[in-house]
């Protein structure tokens, strides 16, 4: 067999796992924004010299931006090839591919091919991978039945859900793939969101291995998570989906919210700043009276004040107006917030969703 081998993305979707290095050549800007699932980033050309070599082509020409990309691109393989291939063996089976399985991919594969590795590219490249995803999400979200978790804020869905992956469930947690908390004080500390790219791999990148025979648990959630939008599909099938509302008594609830969002009782001018943006829906008068409870370090007092005047009728007036089953929802009590009772909870969550 004559390496490499150029092979379209569909075809290799149900091998990915039989190769043993799936490498983005590509700079590591596109390479952050979005990539296939467990590729590693190996540029033929960083950031920088992706520029260079891309000005000359538009200010010079062709021939003169082949001529410093081919120089670029030998010393930047040669480099993967001593810090990070040398010690693989002959059997050592690469998947490259660029943006769109061209000049990159192709050196790259060409070099690994003469070392005598097995090697193969993806054709069409990234622009080909994403094409599938964007296809795929239109209707593999179709292809499971969804409980929903509801529940207001601080009722612990969220904490259930990563109990429910603990003893074995199907869990798509929409937060966690969003890197947040899916409220104006929702924003992870010292970390961004990902691209709304990455973020939809990763929904796609979930569903492909989940068993459409199990029932996929997953969390109310609006149309945007932060600065994120889940795909229509999805939000479809969720808000067409039985719902289970989960109920934590106040003191819990505020002992959770406090646990969860500790960022903001160590840093209360990061905390006022997020409830100025609350101005417009409460007024002045209302977000003074919260600010002074935050920089007194009256935290509890602070959140059941949001809860009571901000979070509860909000999340009320969403779930009934966009989950069409809420009215037949099963209640789900909690007596506390202790590790055992999400246990439990979860425990007859899978039990009676099986």
């Amino acid at each position: 067999m004559k390496y490499p081998l150029l092979r379209s993305f569909a075809d290799l979707l149900p091998e990915l796992g039989q190769y043993d290095a799936i490498i983005d050549v590509r700079s590591p800007l596109e390479f952050a924004e979005d990539h296939v699932p467990g590729a590693i980033n190996c540029p033929v050309l960083n950031n920088e010299e992706r520029i260079r070599v891309g000005t000359l082509y538009r200010q010079v020409g062709a021939f003169e931006a082949k001529k410093l990309g081919a120089a670029l691109v030998a010393k930047n393989v040669a480099h993967h090839i001593e810090t990070l291939f040398y010690s693989h063996p002959q059997s050592w089976k690469p998947l490259v591919y660029c943006w769109r399985g061209g000049n990159r991919s192709g050196a790259m594969a060409h070099i690994l091919a003469k070392v005598g590795w097995p090697v193969t590219r993806i054709d069409g490249g990234y622009k080909a991978y994403r094409s599938h995803v964007n296809t795929e999400l239109t209707s593999l979200p179709a292809a499971f039945h969804y409980q929903v978790l509801c529940g207001p804020t601080g009722s612990g869905k969220s904490r259930l859900l990563r109990t429910l992956v603990q003893q074995g469930a199907q869990v798509l947690d929409l937060e966690q793939l969003a890197n947040h908390r899916g409220s104006v004080l929702g924003n992870v500390p010292d970390s961004e969101q990902p691209s709304q790219k990455w973020f939809e791999t990763g929904i796609w990148h979930a569903l492909r291995q989940f068993d459409p025979d199990r029932p996929v648990f997953i969390e109310a959630e609006s149309k945007k998570v932060g600065k994120l939008r889940v795909p229509d599909s999805l939000m479809t099938c969720m808000r067409a989906s039985a719902c289970t509302v989960i109920a934590l008594p106040l003191a819990d609830r505020v002992h959770l919210l406090l646990d969860e969002y500790a960022h903001f009782v160590q840093d209360a001018a990061h905390l006022t700043h997020q409830l100025d943006l609350l101005t417009p829906l409460h007024g002045k008068e209302r977000i003074a009276q919260w600010r002074m409870l935050a920089e007194s370090g009256e935290m509890p007092k602070l959140v059941e004040a949001l809860l009571a005047s901000h979070y509860d009728a909000l999340y009320a007036q969403s779930v009934k107006r966009n989950f069409s089953e809420l009215g037949s929802a099963t209640m789900l009590p909690l007596a506390d917030g202790s590790t055992q009772t999400f246990e439990q909870a979860a425990a007859q969550l899978i039990a009676t969703a099986t």
